[in-house]
């Protein structure tokens, strides 16, 4: 091998060193970071795996609570699953609430509406609850401020049974009215629209499908 091959070797090797002294710090704490991170990964996985068997667990007693009727077991599993992982504390709230609704425990049904921590059109659902449990229970005036201006037709319905239970006859019959507006002729919940506008003193024009 030439001397001039051995000296080009040499230079490379103490460039070589050289810069691992410089950046060797860095190398070696990056390869930490890159190790924490992935421990980090594998914990969070295994955390999130146990939340999602305890609160599967909660939502079973739930459900066995009320397929035997045992509100108040369901209710203590529903509280139990708050801020759960996933959707399973949601759904059980939810079921919890038509029980009790069928049980004519409005009051606890709405509480357990208001409990939950929802956004998007589930938010807009379980307003659409509270808000028809309002007016059930005498305070259609606050349901009416929860809905807001929106002005589909569940939401007109809906304040037309506010000002209904008001005695406000011709006001309900306007948002019934116009709730039936936006519904299509073959929209299953017409009919009972249409026997809120008459109720209301309105008349409903027949649709196609009734005149034939």
């Amino acid at each position: 091998m030439a001397i001039d091959d051995l000296l080009d070797e040499h230079e490379q090797s103490e460039r070589v060193r050289s810069w691992l002294r410089k950046n060797g710090a860095s190398i070696l704490g990056g390869v930490v970071i890159a190790i924490g991170a992935i421990a980090g990964w594998q914990w969070w996985q295994k955390d999130q795996g146990d939340k999602l068997a305890l609160a599967n667990v909660e939502y079973q007693k739930a459900l066995t609570g009320l397929q035997q009727n045992k509100l108040d077991d369901a209710a203590k599993a529903v509280k139990a699953l708050d801020g759960s992982t996933g959707i399973y504390g949601d759904l059980a709230a939810l079921q919890l609430a038509k029980a009790q609704v069928d049980a004519g425990k409005n009051e606890e049904a709405l509480a357990t509406l208001r409990a939950l921590k929802v956004e998007g059109d589930l938010k807009r659902v379980v307003d659409l609850r509270i808000a028809r449990l309002l007016v059930a229970t005498g305070k259609g005036e606050e349901a009416v401020k929860l809905l807001g201006s929106a002005t589909d037709s569940s939401t007109l319905e809906i304040h037309g049974d506010a000002l209904m239970a008001q005695g406000k006859r011709d006001a309900a019959r306007e948002q019934y009215e116009k709730a039936l507006k936006t519904l299509d002729v073959a929209a299953p919940q017409r009919r009972l629209l249409e026997i809120k506008v008459m109720d209301a003193g309105g008349t409903v024009a027949a649709t196609p499908a009734e005149s034939v």
